[in-house]
């Protein structure tokens, strides 16, 4: 089983993709357990010499912060904060998603930082390891002051409380850690808010769907690729010397992959009657680079996060300093994944249209695609399927980083919400993959009509191979099996 060291290498969201689907195991490096570890007896010694309260070390936290809290009595805060801000609720975080909370915030903690012990960073190593994934909901947090009520409930299964999935089922996380002979972690100072404050609810969200929309994004190009062909288009639009006039990268690099994926087709060579297509064709070069553009962005922004800690205050040993700032906003990240939600529904949106001109009846193709219309629907209700999607997409790009609900009693007066941003930006990523799903069968089932004329020896092999699960329809049948398995293949078959 291969391992990922957590270091202070920077860490890219493509190893991230590794490490989640290739059954990566995770350990501290050498380094991060010596930062963690002097970390942690630095502020030790402070708190032994400190004059002067100390933010959330030895006070309460948020509006409470003018409370000093005994010495005596600093742990039972650090599990208090833990127990009462375990308030996320509604549905239930994917579970890759919650593994990738667990990572991040590992990451996140392992810069020596965060005043956390070993013991605790160490802990949440062998969470992941074990595949021991606790019960996080999707809704509570305000993207600042950290994803608080989320980032608590990752938390309680260290002290022995909340739930897990475990072992293919849920139960207590006393019981889970019984099963693997791990008592509790007694958290010291600091502890409990180095935890709870950060990013990683809405940044493992964010990452996640970057990973998805960077795979759509690449079938986006080849769907439609397909299905220019099988509506007879035009190869004019995607020629080199358009594109790159307008000098954006995401166009030329749309452009130069639509060619490629059309190299050798019959249909795109023989004589076209039209001298132009729709937009959702001829544009596809400037819509899909447009998202393209976007992703590369936000992926750039989500990387610099992913690779910071986040948590308040900063700890910073070497500079005997210790700043109570707002590290853990997450504005930086909430207006980048509001906007690659916008980005995303576009690529829908066209798809859609794409899917809407292959049933019009025109170019040679049967209404609906079917050789008898009229006794049989074919392929109508398919687009009524992707233009809902759409509608629900497109309700989803209003960006949630424009509001702001003050809390804490107005200490806490500008908040990103940035993790609805996170959580609906996943969602529209999800219906994204359907609609080209539903494209793909649509595009599939047009270029039957062209033959004898093939598409490209590219696209040819994957028809071919997307032929074996999805077949041919000549007469009405149940169609959303069909479109299950489109969602399937295009998942499995980039």
């Amino acid at each position: 089983m291969p391992v990922h060291y957590i270091s202070s290498e920077w860490l890219t969201i493509d190893q991230v993709n590794r490490i989640l689907t290739d059954g990566y195991t995770l350990e501290l490096s050498p380094e991060a357990s010596e930062r963690i570890s002097a970390c942690r007896e630095y502020l030790d010694r402070k708190m032994e010499t400190a004059n002067e309260p100390i933010y959330g070390i030895t006070t309460g936290f948020g509006s409470l912060c003018n409370i000093s809290i005994d010495h005596k009595q600093l742990s039972q805060l650090q599990k208090n904060l833990v127990m009462s801000h375990a308030c996320s609720v509604g549905e239930p975080v994917p579970a890759v998603v919650v593994r990738l909370m667990l990572l991040l915030k590992i990451q996140s903690l392992s810069y020596g930082n965060s005043g956390v012990q070993l013991a605790t960073v160490q802990r949440l190593v062998d969470m992941f390891n074990a595949d021991m994934l606790p019960r996080v909901c999707t809704q509570g947090s305000l993207g600042a002051s950290g994803d608080l009520a989320p980032l608590a409930c990752l938390s309680l299964p260290l002290i022995g409380m909340g739930e897990v999935d475990f072992k293919g089922r849920r139960m207590p996380a006393a019981e889970a850690l019984g099963m693997m002979g791990w008592d509790p972690i007694e958290l010291q100072s600091k502890e409990g808010l180095a935890l709870l404050n950060g990013t990683q609810f809405m940044s493992s969200y964010g990452v996640w769907s970057i990973i998805n929309a960077k795979r759509l994004s690449r079938l986006a190009d080849k769907i439609g690729a397909l299905s220019l062909d099988a509506f007879d288009g035009r190869i004019e639009p995607f020629c080199a010397p358009v594109n790159e006039v307008r000098h954006h990268k995401g166009q030329i690099d749309t452009a130069a992959a639509m060619r490629r994926w059309l190299e050798g087709s019959e249909i795109i060579r023989q004589p076209k009657a039209h001298v132009q297509d729709p937009y959702s064709f001829r544009c596809i070069p400037q819509v899909h680079g447009a998202a393209k553009d976007t992703l590369a962005y936000v992926e750039h922004v989500l990387e610099q996060e992913i690779n910071a800690p986040t948590d308040n205050p900063t700890v910073f040993p070497d500079l005997d300093l210790i700043v109570s700032a707002g590290n853990f906003h997450g504005e930086p990240i909430a207006l980048p994944m509001d906007f690659l939600t916008v980005a995303m529904s576009e690529l829908s949106n066209i798809s859609e249209r794409r899917v809407f001109r292959l049933i019009s009846g025109t170019r040679g193709l049967p209404s609906f695609l079917v050789a008898n219309p009229g006794l049989n629907s074919g392929f109508m209700i398919p687009q009524y399927a992707a233009a809902s999607i759409v509608n629900n997409s497109k309700g989803h790009c209003w960006p949630t980083s424009c509001d702001s609900i003050p809390s804490s009693q107005g200490q806490e007066d500008h908040v990103s919400m940035g993790s609805n941003s996170a959580v609906k930006l996943l969602k529209v990523v999800e219906n994204t993959e359907r609609v080209l799903a539903i494209e793909l069968f649509n595009a599939a089932q047009a270029l039957q009509f062209r033959r004898p004329l093939k598409t490209s020896p590219a696209l040819e092999d994957w028809v071919s191979e997307y032929r074996k699960t999805v077949p041919f329809i000549t007469d009405d049948t149940v169609m959303y099996p069909y479109i299950e398995a489109s969602v399937e293949f295009i998942r499995n078959n980039p």
